[in-house]
């Protein structure tokens, strides 16, 4: 059988509607088989039409393995999502093509790779209110991107989950909003009200007109788009450089800190494990589990304050009444121009 028909088949038939993966998920599996089939095609020097599935030996998956880390410079942990999707595939063709169970219980038996786990990047309370001060609220998209960081850092969502949120996820008269997390799963997640507040601020008087297309997004960019995972990682990266010093960067993901922050905020505030677990979305209880290993003495009294700050409304916030009273005195003018 053709290696290409059998990717067909992967895609267009055991990805969608056998496993119901996401568009997210299929997207990363086809980059990374994309990847794959070049190498292999040169590899066994065919070309990529010709390939078969008994062309799928380990010999070759180890190869193609090797070549991400010394020729791309990838990392273990790319190396390794690269292997899963290889695996992906196997699984497919041992429960789709039974008679080929041989050649992908071979490819299933090659070992993750382990790597040097990371120093978890998050924010201190006092960091996050300087990234927030950062935000300048004269600017169009101030008041969008004021929103979103609060939302990063309040729901625990990753950034592809804000870019794809939905105008009909957010309820305000309950503070909630719904998030598609990983494996099409949704959670609904209780907001703080200053956060619920800043959203119904943004909706009412500050989200831009999209092209139809993309109307049912909540966050819309500046070509009147949906917003991307890029997009945000860019916005949380512009406001850290902002309000942090260039030492304190390293080691943090753009959009993921926000990410952690919540995590480790839950659980300096005595929240149960399975709160954390659920809010974020993790699959697996031992991925929340880590947070817990963590030296969390830092400025109780901090956290106190940003807790208050996160709880309240944004009617008398100083920042928002600043950007009211720049908005009213441009109206004046560009009345007083007019005359």
């Amino acid at each position: 059988m053709r290696l290409t028909s059998c990717l067909h088949q992967y895609f267009y038939e055991y990805l969608p509607s056998i496993k119901g993966t996401s568009k997210q998920s299929v997207q990363a599996y086809r980059q990374s088989l994309s990847l794959f089939l070049h190498f292999l095609a040169n590899h066994h020097s065919i070309k990529i039409k010709s390939l078969k599935i008994e062309h799928l030996t380990v010999d070759a998956v180890l190869a193609f393995l090797q070549h991400l880390e010394k020729n791309r410079k990838n990392s273990v942990q790319t190396r390794n999502q690269r292997l899963a999707a290889i695996k992906s595939l196997a699984k497919m063709i041992r429960f789709m093509h039974p008679d080929k169970k041989r050649i992908a219980e071979g490819l299933l038996n090659i070992p993750q790779k382990k790597a040097q786990k990371k120093v978890m990047g998050f924010l201190y309370p006092e960091e996050i209110m300087k990234v927030f001060s950062a935000v300048d609220l004269k600017k169009k998209e101030g008041m969008r991107d004021f929103t979103i960081l609060h939302l990063l850092y309040d729901s625990g969502a990753r950034a592809s989950e804000i870019a794809t949120l939905e105008f009909d996820y957010f309820d305000p008269a309950n503070e909630t909003i719904a998030v598609l997390g990983k494996g099409n799963r949704y959670r609904l997640i209780n907001l703080c009200s200053r956060t619920a507040s800043l959203i119904s601020d943004y909706i009412a008087n500050h989200r831009v007109d999209p092209i139809p297309l993309f109307a049912h997004r909540l966050f819309i960019n500046q070509r009147k788009r949906e917003m991307t995972r890029h997009g945000i990682n860019k916005i949380c990266r512009k406001y850290l450089t902002l309000a942090l010093p260039e030492k304190r960067l390293k080691g943090l993901s753009p959009a993921h800190c926000f990410r952690h922050s919540c995590a480790v905020n839950m659980v300096t505030s005595g929240a149960p494990v399975s709160d954390i677990k659920n809010r974020l979305g993790h699959q697996s209880i031992e991925s929340t589990m880590t947070y817990l290993q963590l030296d969390l003495s830092k400025k109780r009294e901090i956290q106190n304050m940003l807790m208050e700050y996160m709880q309240s409304k944004i009617t008398h916030d100083k920042k928002i009444d600043e950007l009211i009273d720049w908005e009213n005195n441009a109206e004046i003018l560009a009345w007083l121009d007019s005359l």
